[in-house]
């Protein structure tokens, strides 16, 4: 397992400079006859928002608008809407999504009740149409998009398992690192305790190096070779922190709250093992090209992980200490 995924980091590294993908929200409430209140918040790259709308039928007009920003991550709008008929079984969507990565999870309280659904850069559109399936595909997706389009959880599955050998050690160490990060997923996503994004994702980028230069050193008695597992469970409760900020974009809702953290966790773990499974039948196929295995086909991804890593810690603390 130490002659790991040139493949894989190569995918990470083309994904490497841009920013993790978060999901947009947009909420509706109706409130009166074909009077809605709209909730829309999108996040924002490099402090700017993604050009993104969201579209009403034509007979919906806008009575009131007021825009917010939430920190440097999301612009929050509050819209008064006023249709000529009900919102109900009529398609609504977002204008620029198929140009951009992001979901939009949409909510719709209506007269007749709640539905739930996932916009997609493929299909920006869709009609309100109550379906109790929906808020479980929804999250659940979400969950393994977070995790599979969040490319430094990514790297640090990976760089965890450049210290692992044996299929034990490592069911061992995925382990812990999923118990610490649904923990601490778990507290922030239902508001027991709140971190800001930024220091986080700083911390997290720094993790990833300090896995880089351990295994560059080659030291064999260290804690991390010793209890790999260890330094996983204590990352991965930061790292759980870095996962719930896609449910602190978009919130629970209230009725369903800890189905809807139970089914994003659900799906973190799925995008996970995808990881895992990926990287262990790369690692195989590598064996039987490179026999015997040269030195630089898994140092080279350890120097690469470590240089990534050292970009995304430097310019998130920049960005902390300029916003």
């Amino acid at each position: 397992m130490n002659r790991l995924v040139l493949i894989v980091f190569c995918v990470c590294a083309a994904s490497s400079l841009a920013h993790e993908v978060r999901p947009a929200y947009l909420e509706i409430n109706a409130h009166g006859d074909n009077e809605y209140s709209v909730i829309w918040k999108q996040p924002l790259l490099n402090g700017r928002p993604l050009s993104l709308q969201p579209e009403f039928p034509r007979d919906c007009a806008r009575s009131s608008s007021r825009i917010e920003a939430l920190g440097s991550e999301a612009l929050i709008e509050h819209i008064e809407l006023r249709c000529a008929s009900s919102l109900e079984g009529r398609p609504v969507g977002v204008s620029g999504l198929t140009r951009t990565l992001t979901d939009v999870l949409v909510r719709a309280q209506l007269i007749n009740g709640t539905t739930t659904i996932l916009l997609r850069p493929e299909s920006p559109h869709a009609a309100l149409v109550t379906d109790r399936s929906a808020p479980l595909n929804s999250y659940l997706r979400l969950g393994v998009e977070h995790l599979l389009f969040g490319i430094d959880h990514v790297l640090f599955v990976i760089g965890l398992m450049f210290f692992l050998d044996r299929i034990g050690p490592l069911v061992k160490t995925i382990t812990a690192f999923t118990l610490a990060h649904s923990l601490t997923l778990g507290i922030s996503a239902v508001g027991l305790v709140r971190i800001p994004q930024a220091p986080i994702e700083a911390i997290i980028a720094l993790s990833i190096l300090f896995l880089a230069v351990e295994k560059l050193r080659g030291t064999t008695d260290t804690l991390l070779v010793r209890r790999t597992w260890l330094i996983a469970f204590i990352f991965g409760l930061l790292h759980g922190f870095g996962f719930a900020g896609a449910l602190n974009d978009i919130g629970l809702p209230r009725e369903n709250l800890l189905l809807a953290l139970l089914l994003f966790n659900l799906g973190v773990e799925l995008g996970q093992l995808a990881v895992v499974a990926g990287a262990l039948l790369i690692t195989r196929a590598t064996t039987h090209w490179f026999s015997p295995t040269p030195q630089i086909v898994w140092q080279a991804p350890v120097y690469g992980i470590g240089a990534i890593a050292s970009f995304w810690f430097v310019a998130r603390s920049v960005s902390i200490v300029f916003t």
